[in-house]
């Protein structure tokens, strides 16, 4: 049997349902047409059903682009593109299986992923580094690099398996100390509004592992791609990605002691990337609150980075409740009407420290919602 090319027909109908060209058809809106030749081959002229031919077309694009070197093979296959004026950057993305947990939703860390993911493709398709987040000419030329100072996400709606969200994301200036990225998710089908982020980044030298204020030459490489008016995710008033993130004193409630990060868990930063955090911080929540909520929000505040050789303790208590001390029980309401409503939507206080020294790695807060019914 004569081959169409080197892979399947089944797995180029597969390849092209994950990654549709912009403005191409959907494959199954060719049903009930008749078929349609196309030549394919030197040997002869083959009958190729429309999907077949729409596939054949786009593998010739595909060889096209590449071959005139106007453009990467990624770029292509991306589901992304700059806003008009250049300013933001917007993708769409599907939720595979590998990346929903047990709610049968996407996992905070695949969403943060995402975020992490399509910032790193805003800031190649600005031409900035392949090898290295989002860092200028000026940055690679001095050896600096990015690291994560805040991080803020709120999740609305969790996107199921096989939903496609679409993230718009976008940088601006923070001051002379560092830069800030926000972003918007939507489910991709509704445009109903799911979640949105903010976070923060100042540089650091990788050699030294020093923090470096942002230079002119830098920020005027960076500015250029920025809103000429701030933009935020969160323009709230006393909105929650402001709030102040107070430590936890020791003892705390729950803990889980002596996570040692993987290989896996480093970045090409050469420290634990950022998103590691949050497993982190969740492996010490009390399971009550895991089988009956789901994350509403988080922030984490980074105050030094995490190498391969560290070893973490993770610790979390309830968050005091406005006028009062502490709470020494999940349970214990006292009748109060505000700690009524804080059993039914807790927060969280949480905090990484290397285990050996007590060194702060990271404070966060998490606030938590009762799990919708299915």
């Amino acid at each position: 049997m004569l081959k169409l090319c080197s892979c399947s027909v089944t797995d180029q109908i597969q390849a092209s349902v994950q990654c549709r060209f912009p403005g191409s058809p959907s494959p199954f809106a060719f049903r009930r047409r008749s078929p349609v030749s196309v030549s394919c081959s030197p040997l002869s002229r083959l009958k190729l059903t429309p999907v077949q031919a729409v596939l054949s077309s786009q593998q010739k694009e595909v060889a096209e682009v590449v071959k005139s070197g106007s453009g990467s093979l990624a770029d292509l296959l991306r589901l992304g593109s700059l806003a008009e004026d250049g300013l933001s950057y917007n993708e769409k993305y599907i939720v595979r299986c590998y990346e929903v947990g047990i709610n049968k939703t996407a996992t905070i860390e695949t969403l943060a992923n995402l975020l992490q993911e399509v910032g790193s493709n805003h800031a190649q398709s600005l031409g900035f580094s392949t090898d290295g987040f989002a860092t200028t000419p000026t940055m690679r030329k001095m050896h600096l690099i990015w690291v994560t100072a805040r991080m803020h996400i709120e999740i609305y709606k969790y996107p199921a398996w096989s939903d496609v969200v679409e993230i718009e994301t976008w940088c601006q200036s923070e001051g002379r100390i560092g830069t800030r990225r926000d972003w918007i998710l939507k489910d991709a089908a509704t445009g109903e509004l799911i979640g949105r982020a903010t976070g923060k980044w100042v540089m650091m030298n990788q050699d030294t592992r020093r923090l470096q204020k942002v230079s002119d030459d830098v920020r005027e490489e960076h500015l250029i791609f920025c809103p000429r008016e701030p933009r935020l995710a969160f323009p709230e008033k006393n909105n929650r990605s402001l709030k102040k993130i107070i430590k936890l004193e020791d003892p705390a409630q729950y803990s889980r002691l002596r996570l040692t990060p993987r290989r896996a868990d480093l970045d090409m930063n050469h420290h634990v990337n950022y998103v590691t955090y949050i497993g982190w911080v969740l492996e010490s929540m009390p399971q009550e609150i895991i089988d009956t909520h789901e994350l509403q929000s988080i922030t984490l505040d980074y105050r030094r980075e995490c190498l391969q050789d560290d070893v973490v303790d993770s610790l979390t208590s309830l968050e005091p409740i406005d006028g009062t001390e502490t709470v020494s029980e999940h349970n214990g309401t006292n009748g109060s009407t505000a700690a009524r409503e804080d059993a039914d939507c807790p927060k969280f206080l949480h905090l990484l420290r290397v285990s050996c020294d007590g060194q702060e790695i990271n404070r966060g807060r998490t606030e938590w919602r009762k799990k919708p019914a299915r």
